[in-house]
Parts: structure tokens; C-alpha cells; sequence
């Protein structure tokens, strides 16, 4: 049985590291288009994957309109997914698109109306709801292993804005590409994962975020550029049930790659996930009942090969109605985004924000 044909636009590092690869291992996907508005790595990256002349595209209008695109794939910088999904719910064509998933929540709201009215398939790519400590996590959580919740932590490390490491001014620097820094790139996924691990709404958030480098090489000329969005972002929300949760959000946390630590406190029981203590490796432990509470100890405990989630085949489920539930839908990236939104206004105004 032929694969669903698939287009992929934006061919930066999120496409090259993580959907391009996923799409090729996907039994259930055939690659047959791809775009950028840069023509060199277009076509390094057609020549890579056997995409012929005439399915590269510079223009995104082109490759949705295509018959030969059954399904399509958005890896672009955050301004331009809302103008790219309203052409594929205009094709009546499956998307999957990267986070966050608009500029603001009201650009959301639309994308969810307009999905629902013409029943169109889709995912956002929250990729840490694919690690299998993580849906472990959910289900312990969900099973009520942990009992009434009290706390949610979670921190999300980068160190790759460190005035030591010259990056330059790229576009998640740039508020008009990216909504915000720090915030949107990482807090997005921990609100996400947060989110979908303990099963509960936010309900209200406080924080505080700031600037340390203010000022980056531009990446093709020879002076610098403004850093208008945040390094870093802390902020304190209450959850539905009077659950409160605390977010570490830096893009400075000197010898971090990708580290991630969820832990969460109930009355009966307590778990850690975390991601990228051990480098590349997702890894779950627990204290739950007596005598580990007693005795205040966490074990860490082997995850069953049955929650391993794989992000592009996910999508392919989605579109062929075998889905296991866990991906997230667009509705998923309006709760994301109407989160992120308080979250700035907080910082912004220095007050509490309902959600």
C-alpha cells in the first residue's frame, strides 16, 4: 500500500535533525516535497533525500497546492506557522506543525475553529510527549499511583546563550520571529509536558524573565543586532485542583544540552522524570507508598518498551485514525499558547494572569 505523500517546508535544524529522518523511517509516509526560501540547502537536502527539481520549492503556496502532497509538514520560525496552516486547512490537507504553534493565542483560536469545522487532521509537535519515561510518567500519574497532587516542578536547561559560545543573533532572538525567547523555545514544551503528564489546566501563572546578552552578531554582517526577548523565565502557576507548579526556564544553564527535570508530589507517592542527565537519555524514578516514603527514597525504575512514542509515525496514525491519543492536536497548542501569553503579560505588568 503507497505511503501518504508528504511535504515538508523549513529545512532548518528541527527539520534536518528531527522530521526529515522520522518521515524516511515511517513506514506509513512517502517524502515527495520539499520547500525553503534558502535554494542551496534546498537542494543539498533534495539531492539527500531523492526529491526531483520539481518538487523543491521556494515558495510554500506551491507546495501545498501540489498533487503530489497529501500531507504537510511545517518546521518553519514561529511567525510564519499560522499563515502556513490556514493554507493547508484551505487545501483541506493534514498538518503537522512545529511549536509554538502561533504568535498569540487569538491566531489559535482560529486555527482550532477552523480545523474542527472541516475535520482536518492534524498534530503539533510537542516531542517530549514521545519520550516513554514521560508517558510512564502519565500513566503512574493518571493511575493515581501518586494519589491527590500537590506539586509540579519542572525545569528545562539549555547553556547554548552563553556569551562564550558568540551565537548569533538568529531568529529566536528576534520577538517578531519567534513571540518570545527562552519562553516560547523551551517553557512551551515544559507547559506542555507539564500539562500532559499530570492531566491538569492552568488556571493562573506569575513570572519574571529577563536579559542578559542584549546584544548578538548578526549572522551575515559585520556589526550587531538587538536581543529583544528573554534569556531566561521563571513563573509560578496554579493547576485545576489547587495543584501549584513551579517552571526553571534558562537558555544560560553553563554545561546543560538538553536537560529536563519534571518532578511531581502527591500524597501518596512522588516521581522524577528527567531528560538528559545521563546524556540522551530519558530516565524515571519514583517513591510511591510505604516503606520508600519512610525511608525518603526514590529508585529508579526500568520503563516498559511499550511506551515509546515515535513523533512523525504518530502523525501518520493520526491521518490513518490509529492513533494512540498521546500526540498533541491543535487544541493542545491553543492551551500552550494561551499559557505562554499570561505568562508574558505577567512578566510584563509584574502581576498575577488568569488563564
Amino acid at each position: 500500500m503507497p505511503g501518504i505523500k508528504i511535504g515538508v517546508i523549513g529545512l532548518g535544524g528541527i527539520a534536518g535533525g528531527v522530521h526529515l529522518p522520522g518521515i524516511v523511517k515511517c513506514k506509513d509516509f512517502e517524502l515527495t516535497a520539499l520547500c525553503d526560501i534558502d535554494r542551496e540547502k534546498l537542494d543539498r537536502l533534495g539531492d539527500l533525500y531523492k526529491i526531483g527539481s520539481s518538487m523543491r520549492f521556494t515558495d510554500y503556496h506551491d507546495l501545498i497546492a501540489s498533487n503530489q502532497v497529501e500531507a504537510v509538514d511545517i518546521c518553519t520560525p514561529n511567525d510564519r506557522h499560522f499563515e502556513m496552516v490556514m493554507e493547508a486547512l484551505n487545501a483541506r490537507k493534514p498538518y503537522a506543525v512545529e511549536k509554538p504553534v502561533t504568535m498569540n493565542a487569538g491566531e489559535a483560536e482560529t486555527l482550532v475553529r477552523l480545523t474542527k469545522e472541516r475535520a482536518i487532521k492534524n498534530m503539533v509537535c510537542f516531542s517530549y510527549r514521545f519520550k516513554a519515561a514521560a508517558r510512564y510518567a502519565r500513566h503512574l500519574v493518571q493511575s493515581g499511583a501518586l494519589g491527590e497532587l500537590y506539586h509540579v516542578y519542572m525545569q528545562y536547561f539549555q547553556s547554548w546563550g552563553n556569551p562564550d559560545l558568540a551565537t548569533p543573533l538568529v531568529w529566536r532572538f528576534v520577538k517578531a520571529r519567534s513571540g518570545s525567547g527562552a519562553l516560547g523555545d523551551l517553557g512551551c514544551h515544559a507547559l506542555d509536558l507539564a500539562r500532559f503528564v499530570s492531566g491538569r489546566e492552568y488556571t493562573r501563572v506569575t513570572g519574571d524573565a529577563g536579559t542578559f546578552v542584549k546584544e548578538r552578531s548578526l549572522p551575515e554582517a559585520p556589526r550587531k543586532g538587538t536581543v529583544d526577548v528573554d534569556d531566561y523565565c521563571h513563573y509560578l502557576t496554579r493547576m485545576e485542583g489547587g495543584v501549584s507548579a513551579v517552571f526553571e526556564i534558562t537558555r544560560f544553564g553553563f554545561g546543560r544540552g538538553n536537560f529536563q527535570r519534571l518532578e511531581i508530589y502527591g500524597r501518596k507517592g512522588a516521581l522524577v522524570y528527567k531528560l538528559d542527565e545521563n546524556p540522551g537519555l530519558d530516565e524515571l524514578e519514583i517513591c510511591v507508598g510505604q516503606p520508600l516514603g519512610q525511608l525518603n527514597t526514590f529508585v529508579k525504575i526500568p520503563v516498559p518498551p511499550s511506551y515509546r512514542g515515535d513523533q512523525m509515525q504518530s502523525f501518520a496514525d493520526i491521518i490513518n485514525e490509529k492513533s494512540d491519543g498521546l500526540a498533541a492536536l491543535i487544541e493542545d497548542g491553543l492551551a500552550s499558547q494561551r499559557a505562554l501569553d499570561a505568562v508574558v503579560d505577567s512578566f510584563e505588568n509584574e502581576r498575577w494572569v488568569k488563564i
